[in-house]
């Protein structure tokens, strides 16, 4: 089935623009000519704007899907370039050696990447949702509890969101991190390993999740429905926000109106989005039942969440400094 392309409401009044405060900025930016930069530009000296997504991408792949970012950026001068990740550590790797100007990763990742002086920062944050990852088993298999993990071999993305519920689950559960066999794979060798019996569990988010929820018929032992709840975010080089403000507030004010489309129709969402990850829609509606979209600013409950999931892999040792969220965060700028 081929993606149909879905009328969207442009930002209004009422959904992101102005409740973020930036009308005029972007006005501005509408109007205004781009000033002349170092930024990767093409021959005919449009710019180019690379976005970072993962399989699937949420919003960033329905914003591919659609053309939304080419739309509204192409009469300001530039191109858009997509590339896509198996997972968020590797999204920003990407990021930071200059490859991708903004992508969209789970919590963990950013943390990983400023632990190891990354010139990132968060521009924006996105709820995540209380089923939307789990830590799962092979419906033959005999655990029944994350505490029946001890001892056993979890696959897991390092660094990924899912790293975060398998941390997070386990101290739940009374047990420490060095108490099971971490295997740390790609979700998609870690696929192969949880099928082939050569992993005990799988720490997995969406669509990875829905994929093996309908194929295999796992069985759930955790998500984050009893446990802190971290955010997802949009992260961009801090070189990119610096010198484009105003089209880090476009990209955010599309984001911020597909969003809210996104979450009223989930249906057609998982239409769109079925071809561009490979999955029957069913399987990808289940997803985006699931699933909470709304690019938020990064308020300081939001910072103070992800302090505490920092905190936490810093606890284990599995980053080797204590970092400052704060000290990562973009700030919007003010109409």
């Amino acid at each position: 089935m081929s993606a149909r392309p879905y009328p969207l409401p442009q930002p209004s009044e009422a959904s992101s623009p102005q409740a973020f405060g930036r009308r005029r900025v972007l006005q501005a930016a509408a109007l205004g000519a781009l000033a002349a930069s170092a930024w990767p530009v093409l021959a005919d000296d449009t710019k180019l704007l690379r976005v970072g997504f993962q399989k699937g991408g949420g919003l960033l792949g329905l914003l591919k899907a659609q053309g939304r970012l080419e739309k509204r950026f192409g009469p300001l001068g530039w191109t858009i370039s997509w590339h896509e990740f198996p997972a968020g550590p590797q999204l920003l790797e990407a990021l930071n050696a200059g490859s991708v100007d903004v992508g969209y990763t789970g919590a963990p990742p950013p943390i990983f990447a400023q632990a190891a002086e990354k010139d990132l920062v968060y521009i924006g944050a996105e709820p995540g949702g209380p089923s939307t990852e789990s830590i799962v088993v092979l419906p033959a298999s005999t655990l029944r509890g994350v505490a029946e993990l001890k001892g056993k071999r979890v696959a897991v993305q390092k660094g990924s969101s899912s790293h975060y519920l398998l941390l997070a689950a386990l101290r739940k559960a009374g047990l420490e991190f060095t108490e099971i066999q971490p295997v740390y794979l790609a979700p998609a060798d870690a696929r192969a390993a949880f099928e082939s019996g050569r992993v005990d569990a799988w720490a997995i988010w969406d669509p990875y999740l829905a994929a093996v929820q309908a194929t295999l018929k796992v069985r759930v032992l955790a998500d984050y429905g009893q446990l802190l709840r971290p955010n997802a975010f949009y992260e961009a080089s801090r070189r990119f926000v610096s010198q484009y403000p105003n089209e880090t507030g476009l990209l955010l004010d599309e984001l911020a109106a597909l969003g809210a489309w996104a979450t009223a129709n989930p249906a057609l969402v998982a239409e769109q989005l079925a071809p561009l990850v490979g999955l029957p829609v069913e399987v990808v509606l289940v997803w985006q039942q699931r699933s909470r979209y709304g690019v938020q600013p990064m308020d300081p409950a939001t910072v103070a969440t992800q302090q505490k999931v920092a905190d936490l892999f810093f606890e284990h040792k599995l980053i080797p400094k204590k970092i400052d969220v704060a000290a990562a965060v973009w700030r919007w700028p003010k109409a």
